[in-house]
């Protein structure tokens, strides 16, 4: 099959398989996100998120990931809500973690994706599909793939459907057709950074991590967060939706249509204060919340006090 005709058999798979869009760019080393990540782990941003300085080199050129890679396809799922359910609470939840975790329905997709590729081309291919949890740049390569541009608050925007969106990744060495990048549309807009609570928007298109709100719930490990961020956390113990709520694009954003990314049903009502570990273990075993772990939640619910 030529390289055209499997691009789009590829793209008419993923959307098959319920993702939001799909997009493909040629494997290169990135240069001008080298210096820009280099930046951002000079000035510490990354705060206490070491693992961001592991595999530099990894992050830069996926083809030390996969061996004779030549292509990168690129999928978007969708996780828009039809209700806010926190929207006027007192505490907070962010609405990608409503659901099951994303890392699993995204992989599953995207395993299914492969063999879809693999069993039209008719071998087994070097290949890998990975989501946020491997040293790869996902939004660089979803904005070389046409799917988005990386906005001033540093989320990937799209004039259809807006940001509110997982994004994965498949590293293949097949030759495809290739997307061409999209243009930036922020215009001068500054909504995302002049409602950032804990000002972590230190400049357009530059996040100090370590001031974000969903760094200081999820990411940050310590038992105490710091007393400079008391009385800024907006009521969030678990991520932040305040950037993009905000941004005028997220007003294209429609409810997903996927199964695995409905509340659960324990989440609207549940009383967050009085949790049990054995109600956290039940309510959550399937959720990104489980992250934090029960002591991480009552840490930052304990600090909104």
């Amino acid at each position: 099959m030529d390289p055209q005709k499997l691009s789009r058999f590829i793209k008419q798979k993923a959307s098959e398989l319920g993702f939001l869009s799909c997009g493909i760019a040629k494997v290169e080393f990135l240069e001008k996100e080298a210096k820009q990540l280099e930046s951002w782990l000079k000035n510490d941003f990354h705060g206490k998120m070491v693992y961001m300085e592991n595999h530099f080199d990894k992050r830069v050129n996926p083809a030390l990931l996969v061996d004779q890679a030549k292509s990168v396809i690129t999928v978007l799922l969708n996780y828009f809500p039809e209700e806010d359910l926190f929207k006027n609470g007192l505490m907070k939840i962010s609405k990608y973690a409503y659901g099951n975790d994303y890392h699993e329905v995204i992989k599953d997709k995207l395993d299914l994706l492969l063999k879809d590729i693999e069993e039209t081309v008719g071998e087994k291919l070097s290949a890998r599909c990975f989501t946020d949890s491997a040293p790869v740049l996902d939004k660089a390569w979803a904005q070389r793939a046409g799917l988005g541009w990386v906005g001033k608050h540093s989320n990937l925007l799209s004039k259809k459907v807006g940001s509110f969106f997982f994004i994965g990744e498949i590293i293949i060495d097949l030759d495809l057709e290739y997307d061409h990048p999209v243009t930036d549309h922020c215009g001068s807009c500054t909504k995302c950074i002049d409602a950032c609570p804990t000002e972590a928007i230190v400049k357009p298109y530059v996040v100090d991590g370590s001031k974000c709100i969903s760094y200081l719930t999820i990411e940050l490990k310590d038992e105490l967060i710091p007393k400079e961020f008391k009385g800024k956390m907006d009521h969030w113990i678990f991520g932040c939706d305040v950037c993009q709520d905000v941004c005028p694009w997220n007003r294209f954003s429609l409810p997903h249509q996927e199964p695995a990314f409905h509340p659960i049903k324990e989440l609207n009502g549940i009383n967050l204060i009085d949790l049990t570990q054995e109600t956290f273990s039940k309510v959550f075993r399937h959720s990104p919340i489980k992250r934090t772990k029960l002591k991480g939640l009552q840490r930052n619910i304990n600090f909104l006090q």
